[in-house]
Parts: structure tokens; sequence; C-alpha cells
């Protein structure tokens, strides 16, 4: 298991004004935090500020803080069944180590808050660059707990994904001379963020396989591949590195994709993960939980469903987008295609108009697997309209890859460009900067709540589930896989 923390940056603003002092002294404070807890990595989404009331702390150069205030901010985590984190900053910028104080401090807290919240203690320190460390303490025997520093601290919101990361667990990576004039185009420091967030890719088809080949180019050392379907010979036309062989085998596209991510990256060590599931299946939900940054790649609204849940509840920026073709007497009347990023503070996919929220129990019930369904639906129905060609889906996956650049690079200060729809017929690029989500939408109030809000947001894929089905079928009797 591997640990992290999130944060928005509206949270961000809040505790920096408290622990950075004009006077140069340390302080600290307290705040609730939610489990987002993923297949391999356990995060804590840091949310609600507790800050201390008169004589609860005490400031002398360092800080120290009273029984009273750990006792307030525990009562206030056990009557939210969040987990509480101790916080405090120091007089140096980057990554921070802890001095002997320090840890005797979150020492002598951790078992109390366990055994109030049963959740681990979360400490982090801020250094006066607004750079952010944390670590949890986790009970590992009677009366004995290990600090298991974070491999990095994230924060969301205006200014992009703002990373600090701890290079003892994920080290910055050397130079490269097939890295070269990457790294020529936007610096060393870029580069090394980039290569260090751990990606995720939901749907490796037209558009995914070539956004994950963007993604392996440019050096990223950790890709996760999501998607249970399996390659057709009317894939052939506009998917990424499929040939006729992995056709007639019938190879699953992240089999295909994977094996084409080894050929082409460009890091040291490239961790390409493959998983042949939904996003709407538990394991594949987890699995997605596991990344910085996520590319909605799909087409259903069940798994854009389950995507912007996890945007805001989970606070992991999610690229999105999707293309549309009209067709008048069998000639192309026009085409468009929108990209954007969703988080919080910017309109979810509901909102956007990205999916109809709607459709989701109707994807959920197996409906739109369902033959017949789809044919009664009107001609012009968003869900009949799949028709794509490769150019396409080019020039859609390459503004996905754009998007998350601005969110984790923030060049110039424009970590937002806002949501683009590009009109291929008369070559324009129209721009909406929106971001306020419609009166009583369900997602920003879930902002950070990660695993307690409890939603049932995964399910049985009936997709998957019949594709694995005849997969099995043909293993039977001989068939390739």
């Amino acid at each position: 298991m591997t640990y992290s923390i999130a944060l928005t940056s509206a949270t961000n603003e809040i505790l920096k004004n408290h622990l950075l002092r004009s006077d140069g002294q340390e302080d600290i404070c307290y705040a609730l935090w939610s489990p987002g807890k993923g297949a391999n990595r356990l995060t804590a989404l840091v949310a609600e500020p507790i800050l201390p009331l008169e004589n609860e702390r005490h400031v002398h150069g360092n800080a120290s803080t009273t029984s009273e205030y750990l006792s307030r901010a525990t009562v206030l985590a056990m009557a939210k069944g969040a987990g509480v984190a101790f916080l405090h900053s120091h007089p140096w910028p980057g990554w921070q180590d802890m001095s002997r104080d320090d840890r005797a401090t979150e020492l002598r807290q951790a078992a109390s808050v366990k055994a109030a919240t049963d959740f681990p203690l979360v400490g982090m320190t801020l250094g006066t660059d607004g750079a952010w460390s944390g670590r949890f303490w986790v009970k590992s025997a009677p009366r004995t707990y290990e600090r298991c520093w974070c491999e990095s601290v994230r924060v969301i919101g205006d200014h992009g994904l703002e990373t600090t990361f701890n290079d003892r667990l994920l080290p910055p990576p050397a130079f490269r001379e097939e890295l070269k004039r990457t790294i020529s185009a936007w610096g060393e420091e870029a580069q090394q963020k980039l290569a260090r967030l751990k990606y995720g890719i939901i749907g490796v088809g037209s558009v995914g396989s070539v956004v994950a080949e963007c993604l392996a180019r440019f050096g990223a050392q950790h890709i996760k591949l999501i998607d249970y379907d399996r390659v057709e010979l009317h894939n052939l036309d506009r998917l990424l590195h499929a040939t006729v062989k992995d056709a007639k085998a019938k190879r699953l596209k992240v089999d295909m994709i994977e094996r084409a991510l080894k050929n082409s990256a460009t890091a040291a060590k490239p961790v390409i993960e493959k998983y042949a599931l939904s996003v709407t299946e538990e394991e594949g939900f987890r699995q997605a939980l596991d990344c910085d940054i996520l590319f909605s790649c799909v087409d259903r609204p069940w798994p854009r469903h389950v995507l912007n849940y996890i945007a805001y509840a989970y606070l992991i920026p999610v690229v999105d987008g999707g293309i549309l073709i009209r067709m008048h007497r069998g000639r192309l009347r026009n085409a468009s295609w929108k990209s954007h990023v969703v988080c919080p503070g910017k309109r979810c996919l509901a909102c956007i108009g990205q999916y109809d929220p709607d459709l989701v129990n109707v994807e959920r019930q197996g409906q739109l697997d369902d033959p017949t369904y789809i044919e009664n639906l009107p001609a012009d129905h968003t869900l009949r309209r799949n028709e794509n060609v490769f150019p396409f889906s080019a020039h859609l996956a390459s503004s996905l890859v754009m998007h998350a650049l601005h969110v984790a690079l923030n060049p110039v200060g424009i970590a937002d460009v806002g949501e683009q729809t590009y009109h291929f017929v008369d070559g324009t690029l129209d721009s909406d900067r929106g971001t306020t989500c419609h009166e009583n939408c369900f997602f920003p109030p879930i902002v950070g709540k990660g695993d307690l809000v409890g939603l049932p947001i995964t399910g049985v894929d009936v997709g998957a589930v019949k594709i694995r089905a005849l997969s099995k079928q043909k293993r039977k009797k001989g068939g390739a896989s």
C-alpha cells in the first residue's frame, strides 16, 4: 500500500493563511480528512480545516497544542466519520523531514486518534514556499505505530494540479537523451513533474490509444490502461497500433496497447499497468483511484457518471471529450469535438451536458447492450451516434493531452483554457469558461468526501460480462484469446 494526500485549492488557502505567519514563527492546526482507498493507494482527502480557538495552541518560535484542541478535533471527526490530520509549518521550503520533537508530538497523538476514529493520524508539514509533505501513522502492532511517508501531496483547483513529491519514494528522473528535445521545450522541472504523475486512461479505443502514445512519448513513468473491450475488424480504421492479426485473434485492447507502449515509451523504467475491466466495476473503480490524472475516453453515460464522481469526491482531475458527427443524405454535414477538464471549482460533466444522468440507470440495467433498445431510439439520438474516423480521434486526443498539460504545468499562470469545441467544417474553435454547476447539482456538495459519500456508484457491467463470457467460450473451443 502506498499513501498520498489531496486537498482543494480553497482548503489549501485557508491552511496556508493560518500556518504561514508574517512573524516567521511556526504554527499548527488540525483538519478532518476522508479516505480515498484505491486498489493500491490510500489517499487522505483533507477538506475541513479546524483552526484553533483562543488558548488552544501556543506559539513560541515553535508551536504546541493543548489536549483540549486535540479533543475538539477528535470529537468533530467522530461525529462525521472522518479522520484527523495534524498540520504544522516549518521555516524553510520544499518537502520537509521531521525533527525529533515533530515525531514525538505526532506519535503521542496517533494512539488516541486511532482509538477514537479508527483512522490513522495524518501528519502534514507546510514549507515557506507552499510545498506540503505528509505521512500516515499506521498501527502495526499493539501500541506500535509506523510512520508511512506519502509519495506526494496534491492540491487541485484554480492553479491546476500543484504537486509536491517525496523524492525518496518518487525520485526525479535523470536526464535521458531520448527526451532531450522534450525537456528543451518546457524545462527539466516541468519534465520531472510530468514524468512522476500517475496517469489513468479509461477506454483505450480510437481516442484513448492516441492519448496513451502521447504520454509514453513524453516520458510518463506510470500509465494505467482500463478497458475490457477487444479488437474487431471494424476498429482497424481508427485504432492506433491495431492490426488484422489483433482483430482476428480478438485481442484485448489493453494487451495490444501495453505491448505498443513498451516499444515507444521514453522513460527509463516505464510502468504500464493493464486491466480488462470497466471503471463502473468495483475493481476498475478502485484502480482508477490510484491515479493523479484520469483521461475519460468513453462514450457511455455510466462510466462518465463514475468519472464525474471521482473528479469531485476524490479530487482527481478528469480530462474528458467526445466527438459528434452529423450526416445528411450520405454526406458529412458537420463534425465537432469537445474537450474539457472537470474538477472542484469547475462545471461537472452532467452540467456541461456530456451525459444524461437519466440514462445511467438505463445502462446499469443492461438496456444499452440490448440491440432492440438501441434500434428503437430516434435516428439522431446520441446513443446511436458512434461514427468516428482516425483524424478526428487524433485531433481530440491531442486536445485532451493539451488540457492535461495545462492542468499539470499551469504555463504562465493559465491552468484552465475552458471547455473547447472544435468545428471541423469551418475550422473554428469555441471556448466556454463556465465554472458554476446547475442549482442542486449533486456533485459540488461531495467534494473531497471520498469513500464517506457511500454512493453505490459501481455494479455489474453487462457489456463487460458479455465480452468475458464470449471470450471464455472461445477458449473452451480452442479459439484465440
